[in-house]
């Protein structure tokens, strides 16, 4: 720290807050579980690069202005006390959102509450960006306000020549970001590793620092009750989340009830009269999402301990329009900006032998607006043929006048039987409606909807083929040979044709 800072302010940060303090990565996730003292470490840089880098700029945001006064500005540990000794003999100046120092460095105290809000920032030169809570925010937002993290004509310290312009970002899991977050800095990496992302990620040196409770121990010796209310949180996955910072439990969750053990299969041969259908949901600067489904016909063993109930859907593909970047790495909610027609064909071809009995799709599909409807493009295909065919889907979303509303649907399924077995499965390959589907988080307006601002697209798409009442195709095999297999025979059919399952 420089000698002007020791001589006026008494900061001090613990081993883990300095070792992202001195890291020489320039994007940084810090924190996962709470206690961590990731909003400490933020004010403690911000206030001392700003001291030794004459003219710097620093941008620190929370999603909602309330919590960036109360969190940042007010308190015991707050902006104001911790600058009270500076403000009095002039070294700085708060003036409402901003903090102004002797030398013409200045700290930003921002929010971002809706994507939209982002465009305030179109034209900022940030040096230095500290987000708060990262998995409040969308990866819209995040993607945006790094793109304005530059620097030019300042002059650095020797000691900070290539950790300059920077990043610092804390975050614990849950919250809309949480997807994007996981994906971005934790998934597949080693924790404290520091790696060169490539351009479409931005080019930094990136690194996850994982902090808890114990990496604070000034939380400890201040509060000393903070670790045993962690844990009466209630809620098993909060308490895993929030004081272990485990990044593989979501607490809050619309889709609380899926369970990979429970849900998520092995791929297996499908019998060949169980019926087959498609569902779909647009996309294009957003990803689109394709799944295939078959309806069990009887209850099936697809595997040693896996009975699959009569009438239960398992999703057994999937195609998902989602960008990559020049590593081959998902882009999390970019789209692939294909053509109606090309998505038409290349859907048919991904039918191969399956015959489908019918296709759903996103009704806005089927809008018109001086031209043929997305729907009708893709039923053209490219050249005029090889289209792909869909009725508009069943778009209630929640629960309308005693009737059952897709997410209902869905989670009554997920639920299972009355035995408790699932009435929806997916096979481990359909990798991206695992991924989105358990991170998908409630409305904060409309408790009973979700978040329509997250990767929600292989949801809708699962919802839509929920609600087009498959039904069950008739037996083809004899009794006898039903009973050889060793698996339990379903209720004799009470009519000759096909049997609607109950939704």
């Amino acid at each position: 720290m420089a000698s002007q800072t020791d001589a006026l302010l008494d900061f001090h940060l613990h081993p883990k807050q300095m070792s992202a303090f001195l890291s020489i990565a320039t994007e940084i996730l810090y924190g996962g579980a709470a206690g961590g003292g990731k909003s400490h470490l933020m004010r403690v840089a911000a206030i001392t690069w700003c001291a030794e880098i004459p003219g710097l700029q620093v941008y620190l945001f929370r999603r909602i202005r309330d919590d960036l006064v109360k969190n940042h500005v007010e308190g015991p540990n707050g902006f104001r006390a911790l600058l009270a000794g500076w403000v009095e003999c002039g070294f700085c100046t708060i003036v409402e959102d901003e903090i102004r120092f002797w030398n013409g460095s200045k700290i930003y105290l921002c929010h971002c509450k809706d994507e939209k809000d982002r465009f305030k920032y179109q034209g900022a030169e940030i040096h230095v960006l500290l987000i708060d809570e990262l998995t409040h925010f969308t990866d819209v937002i995040y993607r945006f306000l790094r793109n304005r993290v530059r620097m030019v004509g300042i002059k650095l310290p020797e000691k900070y020549r290539k950790t300059f312009p920077r990043i610092i970002c804390g975050a614990n899991p849950g919250g809309i970001g949480h997807s994007f977050v996981k994906a971005t800095f934790i998934d597949g990496v080693r924790p404290m590793q520091s790696y060169f992302t490539p351009k479409s990620e931005g080019g930094m040196l990136r690194q996850y620092i994982p902090a808890r409770l114990e990496d604070n121990p000034s939380m400890a010796a201040n509060d000393p009750g903070y670790d045993a209310r962690l844990h009466g949180l209630g809620s098993e996955s909060l308490v895993r989340a929030m004081r272990y910072g485990d990044w593989d439990i979501v607490d809050g969750a619309f889709f609380d009830n899926f369970r990979a053990d429970r849900h998520v299969i092995k791929p297996f041969q499908i019998p060949k009269d169980w019926l087959r259908f498609r569902a779909g949901d647009w996309g294009s600067a957003k990803p689109f999402s394709f799944g295939w489904y078959a309806v069990a016909s009887e209850p099936y063993i697809a595997a040693p301990g896996l009975l699959i109930p009569r009438g239960a859907l398992v999703r057994y593909k999937e195609w998902y329009g989602v960008a990559t970047d020049s590593d081959g790495r998902f882009v999390p909610n970019k789209g692939l900006k294909m053509t109606a027609e090309k998505v038409g064909s290349q859907v048919r071809i991904r039918d191969g032998a399956d015959k489908m009995s019918y296709g759903v799709l996103d009704p806005a599909a089927f809008a018109e607006d001086g031209g043929p409807s997305i729907a009708e493009r893709m039923m053209n295909g490219t050249n005029g043929k090889n289209g792909s065919t869909f009725r508009a889907a069943d778009n209630k979303r929640v629960t309308a006048r005693g009737a059952m509303g897709g997410w209902d649907q869905m989670r009554s399924r997920l639920d299972g039987d009355e035995d408790g077995r699932p009435m929806l499965y997916f096979f481990e390959t359909c990798v991206h409606a695992i991924r989105t589907i358990p991170a998908l988080m409630h409305d904060e307006n409309r408790p009973e909807d979700l978040n329509s601002d997250m990767e929600d697209h292989a949801a809708d798409e699962v919802r839509y083929a929920c609600m087009s009442r498959p039904w069950i195709k008739a037996v083809a095999e004899e009794p006898q040979a039903k009973a050889k297999k060793g698996v339990p025979l379903p209720p004799p059919p009470t009519d000759a044709g096909t049997r609607r399952i109950a939704v």
